[in-house]
């Protein structure tokens, strides 16, 4: 979905796992990718200032983390769109078995656990967003 929407919409991708698999470090290193989303995040911003698509593929799983990233590009003079994915946790574990970057492997019961801890967002939450451009070409 990011990728086609990188070269729908002739946007730059900020996604940390890419950064982090091409550095050779570990996923499961958070302090690295903390610092890598801060690093995209401020490189987003000079791309937003430019006029630019900006799309950032990271795990924002809670509300306030969408918050903050919208309200940062609103300020910015951003429209800023939200495309969330829905999937069963059958089909995220076998999608993640099947990309294999993980190392330990992620588990069935990782997988579980994380469907019950992220925050959905709403009807309410989305309609704080600009209503999303390209959308229906990428599904």
């Amino acid at each position: 979905m990011a990728t086609c929407l990188e070269a729908r919409l002739g946007g730059v991708r900020l996604c940390p796992d890419d950064w982090m698999d091409a550095l050779a470090i570990n996923l499961y290193d958070e302090e690295s990718r903390a610092r890598i989303e801060a690093l995209q995040w401020q490189l987003g911003q000079r791309l937003l200032k430019l006029g630019l698509v900006v799309i950032i593929e990271w795990g924002t799983w809670g509300k306030s983390e969408r918050d903050a990233l919208r309200e940062g590009a609103r300020e910015l003079g951003a429209a800023v769109e939200l495309h969330y994915l829905s999937a069963p946790p059958e089909v995220l574990f076998e999608r993640i078995q099947r990309r294999g970057m993980e190392d330990p492997p992620i588990k069935w019961e990782d997988v579980l656990r994380w469907a019950e801890i992220i925050q959905v967002p709403t009807e309410e939450e989305m309609a704080l967003f600009d209503p999303v451009s390209e959308w229906e070409k990428c599904v």
